[in-house]
């Protein structure tokens, strides 16, 4: 099964905040759901990465897009596919 990495590039530092709570609970949910290989913030603040596991791009960009992060605009969505070597 493809791999699908969304970069979540950070917009706004106070919304994060605020949106961080929903955006955990929604990985949790997928992380049940075994959509989930790795998450994360980066180390500098900058944002942070959600590998995703689905069937097509198509899939990993609607799971993405759900995030709340995304759907607040506090981070700027980056989907690309990863090859896992």
């Amino acid at each position: 099964m493809p791999y699908y990495a969304a970069i979540l590039h950070m917009l706004d530092k106070e919304k994060n905040l605020q949106v961080r709570p929903r955006h955990i609970e929604y990985l949790d949910k997928l992380d049940e759901k075994g959509k989930i290989f790795a998450r994360g913030p980066f180390s500098d603040e900058s944002g942070g990465l959600v590998v995703y596991i689905a069937d097509s791009y198509e899939e990993a960009l609607t799971l993405a897009e759900n995030d709340p992060h995304v759907v607040c605009e506090s981070r700027r969505l980056e989907l690309k596919e990863w090859k896992v070597l």
